[in-house]
C-alpha cells in the first residue's frame, strides 16, 4: 500500500519520544512533525537522518482506513491506548 497524498496522519497523530532533526525533544501527539513540508510530505524520507520509528511505520488498510480522517482517528486511538500511565 502507498501513502495517501496530503495525509501525514502518521506524522501528526503519534507522539515521538526520540530526538529528531529540528525537534531535539521529540514531539507530542497531535503536533505535526517539523519534517513535514507544505504538501504534507516528509522531508527526511529516504534520508539517513530519518528515525527508525518513522521508517518502520508502513501504511496498511487498517491504519490508513478510507480517508485521512479515519487514519487520524485510528492512530489517535492507538496513541491513547498505548500511552504510559
Amino acid at each position: 500500500m502507498n501513502c495517501r497524498p496530503s495525509c501525514a496522519a502518521c506524522c501528526i497523530a503519534p507522539s515521538i519520544t526520540s530526538p529528531l532533526p529540528g525537534m531535539p525533544n521529540g514531539k507530542p501527539a497531535g503536533m505535526p512533525c517539523i519534517q513535514l513540508d507544505d504538501d504534507l510530505r516528509c522531508k527526511a524520507f529516504g534520508q539517513p537522518k530519518r528515525l527508525a520509528f518513522c521508517a518502520g511505520l508502513q501504511p496498511s488498510a487498517e491504519m490508513c482506513g478510507e480517508s485521512r480522517e479515519q487514519a487520524m482517528l485510528w492512530l489517535t486511538q492507538l496513541e491513547q491506548a498505548t500511552k504510559p500511565v
